[in-house]
């Protein structure tokens, strides 16, 4: 059977459990207790912030592709071995817009938009769907294509969209990434021109933000994430090019205009952060890479961990999530790069040949040599058309793997790793991970011994009701 045969079929066959996962959020509420099941650990004391697409369409039609669903955000406050869960939808201006009118305003990343004047003069939908950022005790659900939306630490309502002080914008991306040594983070945002720019910020865990400058851009692309170490900031720009007009004339979604353009070659964009004017470039093979997992400068060189894909089949394989079948496979694979940014060469390996997203280290050594790093995964080979159903820890130095399932029929999300107080070994901590269970249609919080995750859980918390799959998260450690 062919390809194009077989996703005939799937798509009129029975929907596959996991597609419950892609409903809107049934019900949006503070913090309510959960039920644990096990045993949480004591000292773990803070709150996991989950932040994803949780309404899926208005007025009756539904959207394009998973990123463009409304942004909600997931809390799980954790405290003397007990939990609360609260579930909230985010409520941006054009959100709401959209809501009160029950129709859509807005073209979007998979969304035509409904005329060509609100294409042109309608604005940004701001989704906030992305993920979340904790910084200097304040909490932002972001989304790369806008600025971001501040929340409430204390109930999760939303606070407003913010320009932090009017230095940033007019997007900023949803993939801030922390440097230990720097006590501070870093992001970026893509600015669509006659020339298209990287415009590079710095969040200092103490003080306001501050802009670095801005990097000139090959063309109209898509950068989604970067990572940082010491003393860089590493962009993989793929050879993905937006053709703008047609966006512009309203003939297509941002996603149907992406096109892969191989030819190009992958440009690598290594900026130093105290002098982000001496950039380097050289040029790689064409590759795609949605998420970076850690990177540090090891001997002159920089050594840098992602999930490359070899092409953007991806970003279909990822649209079709929401109708419960797929054409095209999830072919992310995690790799390791070498850059001798002297010399202008990059040399790529790849580390495992299971299919894999949503790379992380933990974040006490964000942007320094690490030896773990965790992964949701896929099972096996046919189980690429849904989610991700396994967790795996991969030892950077051996390539050993281990692979843990936390039930038939339970779907991870990204894991997070949060520390163990006063802990020495790098893997000593414990991962939370969101998981949505299509047997009981519901989802709960793992707890993991970051050491022995292949033990299983120690504890879940579990919700009353199901969350959709999230992206991205973070963990805010009790004050």
């Amino acid at each position: 059977m062919t390809r194009a045969a077989s996703a005939s079929a799937l798509r009129s066959a029975e929907p596959p459990s996991w597609l419950k996962a892609y409903r809107d959020l049934p019900r949006s509420h503070g913090f309510e207790p959960m039920r644990v099941e096990g045993r949480l650990p004591e000292e773990l004391k803070g709150t996991l912030v989950r932040v994803g697409p949780v309404i899926f369409g208005v007025g009756g039609r539904r959207y394009g592709h998973w990123f463009d669903g409304d942004g909600g955000v997931l809390a799980v406050r954790f405290a003397g071995g007990q939990a609360q869960g609260a579930a909230r939808t985010i409520d941006t201006p054009s959100i709401r817009a959209e809501r009160e009118t029950g129709q859509v305003l807005y073209g979007n990343y998979g969304t035509h938009p409904p005329s060509l004047w609100r294409r042109l003069f309608g604005g940004r939908k701001n989704t906030a769907n992305t993920s979340a950022l904790a910084w200097n005790g304040r909490l932002f659900a972001l989304v790369e294509s806008t600025l971001p939306t501040e929340l409430s630490l204390e109930d999760l309502s939303t606070l407003g969209e913010t320009d932090l002080g009017g230095v940033v914008g007019p997007a900023f991306s949803a993939h801030p990434h922390a440097v230990m040594s720097r006590r501070a983070s870093y992001n970026f945002g893509v600015r669509y021109g006659r020339v298209t720019q990287l415009d590079l910020y710095e969040l200092p865990d103490a003080g306001p933000v501050r802009r670095l400058g801005s990097v000139p851009l090959p063309g109209p692309t898509l950068v989604h994430d970067f990572i940082a170490t010491d003393h860089h900031l590493i962009f993989f720009v793929s050879p993905v090019r937006l053709r703008v007009f047609r966006v512009l004339l309203g003939l297509g979604s941002v996603s149907e205009n992406l096109e892969w353009r191989p030819e190009l070659g992958t440009e690598v964009l290594v900026v130093p952060i105290d002098a982000p004017a001496q950039v380097a470039r050289f040029p790689a093979e064409p590759f795609h890479t949605w998420h970076f997992g850690n990177a540090f400068e090891d001997a002159g060189r920089l050594q840098v961990d992602y999930v490359r894909y070899p092409d953007f089949g991806t970003n279909q394989w990822l649209g079709e999530q929401l109708h419960g079948w797929a054409s095209t496979e999830a072919q992310g694979r995690l790799h390791r790069a070498t850059l001798d940014v002297k010399a202008g060469t990059f040399h790529s390996e790849q580390v495992s040949d299971r299919r894999c997203e949503f790379p992380i280290a933990t974040p006490l050594r964000a942007g320094a040599r690490h030896r773990y790093t965790y992964l949701a995964a896929h099972s096996g080979p046919d189980t690429w058309r849904g989610p991700q159903d396994v967790l795996v820890k991969v030892d950077m130095e051996t390539g050993a793997e281990t692979v843990v399932a936390l039930g038939a029929g339970h779907h991870p999300s990204e894991p997070i790793f949060v520390p163990r107080a006063g802990g020495s070994a790098e893997d000593d901590g414990w991962l939370l991970v969101q998981t949505y269970d299509a047997t009981s249609d519901r989802t709960y919080v793992a707890v993991l011994d970051a050491k022995a995750p292949e033990a299983g859980p120690v504890g879940r918390a579990w919700l009353e009701h199901a969350f959709p799959l999230t992206f991205h998260g973070t963990w805010v450690t009790a004050r």
